[in-house]
């Protein structure tokens, strides 16, 4: 790719940016949110056109003006979200627009075939007529670079690939990747996750404001001389320092069960805690939380908050009893996509904005206007589309709508997932400012550094119980965590 620019009403997305990728290795492209990866990818992919540059594919001059021609290039894109029909199997999934026919009707035992030849080749053992809908994300992600590798892809994009997976789906989704990087093919490895790009990487190439800052072997380049080509500042620390100044005990947990998800949990958060829930994926922690939050009922047990007893049969009980929810999923469950940001600052506070059944805008517009100010949401207007935000910014925007409420308890599931470096200090410095005005908040995270660098105190889960406890986090390690999340 040489020269791209691209520009969008009011906005320059991409200036003069240049990209060079060999066969048989793995292109690391990095970038904060907002950096113009994604776009520079969708040119790739023919979703967008550029407004200046040009790309060559082996030395010749491509036309990518449409999706379908990028493919006929040899071209293949893995987006982070993924485009599988979730009802058809995979191999419909895989076939789906080039299907194998044979007298006017599909060649089911060749599509077979093929289907089963893809999955060996990337040593997987997958069902092909297993649909799409009930298989694991691991298992989607498969499916989708077989698909990819189905139309002859020589070119492989791959935009956070490993957001979603357990770390040993994580493992194995590297592997594969450097079965395909042997078996000669070009790929472009996007992630936010800084130690992975240094497991997996050759180059490693990053943007910032839409420029091309640096490009440079992967051993050349250690965690810090990445984090500031990407903020474009030294990060003296990764996470901000914090004195804690801990009041009494606010929510207080006491043998909450849930089936076979959640047995017999016990903890207490106090005014200015942050209290970290750690453990491997299906630890039981977003269903503990999710307990909390009123989204499901609990077998047994009891929540006590500021010394009253709560019994929370819905999100709306939870909500009005001063507890927050931050999800892990905040596209599927934090925000309404299509709606403007203003009108998902409002969603739980019209009670606040509405008068005689109608809903005062001025007053809302005011209302969310003083967290953009002070919370540095990026956003053009408050009528722009929460989809068309970035990670950090839509994270911004829940975190709002939570502290027009005035919570007292806010809990944030996996708070900087899918969010860059830059962005993520600017999460911390918002959770431990809430912490200092004496919030209760307990924070869910995989990222054991996270964990380490942020938290008070740590609860550690397995298989739905708590299995340990760290108070003294300064002189604690990952290792110290780990043995008793397999505990």
């Amino acid at each position: 790719m040489r020269g791209i620019d691209k520009s969008f009403p009011g906005v320059q997305a991409l200036r003069g940016v240049d990209l060079t990728l060999q066969s048989g290795e793995v292109l690391a492209l990095l970038g904060e949110n907002g950096a113009g990866k994604s776009t520079l990818i969708k040119i790739l992919g023919g979703a967008h056109a550029p407004t200046a540059g040009s790309v060559l594919v082996k030395g010749e001059l491509a036309d990518l003006s449409t999706p379908h021609m990028s493919q006929a290039a040899g071209i293949g894109i893995i987006y982070q979200e993924f485009n599988l029909v979730p009802h058809l199997s995979a191999r419909e999934n895989i076939f789906l627009g080039q299907e194998k026919a044979k007298g006017g009707f599909i060649d089911v035992r060749e599509e077979r075939r093929q289907a089963l030849k893809l999955f060996e080749r990337l040593g997987t053992v997958i069902d092909p007529e297993l649909r799409c809908a009930d298989m694991s994300v691991a298992q989607q992600q498969v499916v989708e670079i077989a698909k990819a590798l189905s139309q002859d892809a020589r070119i492989l994009v791959m935009d956070e690939p490993s957001a979603t997976l357990t770390p040993q789906e994580v493992e194995r989704l590297l592997e594969i990747v450097r079965e395909l990087r042997d078996q000669g093919l070009g790929i472009i490895y996007i992630s936010h996750r800084l130690e992975e790009v240094h497991q997996i990487a050759d180059r490693i190439m990053v943007l910032r404001d839409g420029e091309q800052v640096g490009t440079k072997p992967a051993g050349e380049l250690d965690r810090e001389a990445l984090i500031e080509l990407m903020v474009g500042r030294k990060l003296e620390n990764e996470f901000p320092v914090h004195t804690s100044q801990l009041g009494e005990e606010r929510l207080v947990v006491t043998g909450l069960r849930r089936g076979s998800v959640v047995k017999d949990v016990s903890f207490s958060v106090r005014a200015g805690e942050i209290l970290a829930v750690t453990g491997l994926v299906g630890a039981g922690r977003t269903e503990m939380v999710r307990l909390l939050f009123g989204a499901d009922r609990p077998d047994g047990g009891s929540i006590i908050l500021d010394g009253r007893s709560l019994h929370l049969s819905s999100p709306r009980h939870a909500i009005r009893a001063g507890i927050g929810l931050l999800t892990e999923d905040r596209k599927g469950q934090g925000l309404v996509l299509i709606h403007s940001v203003r009108e998902n600052f409002g969603l739980p506070n019209l009670g606040q904005f509405t008068r005689g059944g109608f809903v005062n805008s001025r007053k809302e517009r005011k209302g969310f206007g003083s967290f953009v100010d002070s919370l540095r949401i990026k956003i053009p207007h408050q009528e722009e589309l929460a989809q068309n935000l970035s990670g950090g910014n839509q994270q911004k925007v829940v975190l709002a709508k939570w502290l027009q409420r005035n919570c007292e308890v806010i809990i944030f599931d996996e708070p900087t997932r899918g969010i860059d470096v830059g962005a993520k200090y600017e999460i911390y410095l918002l959770i431990q400012e809430l912490a200092t005005q004496g919030k209760a908040i307990i924070m869910i995270s995989s990222e054991l550094p996270e964990v380490l660098g942020m938290a008070d105190r740590v609860l550690v889960m397995h298989e739905g119980r708590v299995t340990g406890e760290i108070t003294d986090v300064k002189g604690a390690t990952q290792e110290d965590i780990m043995n008793l999340a397999v505990a």
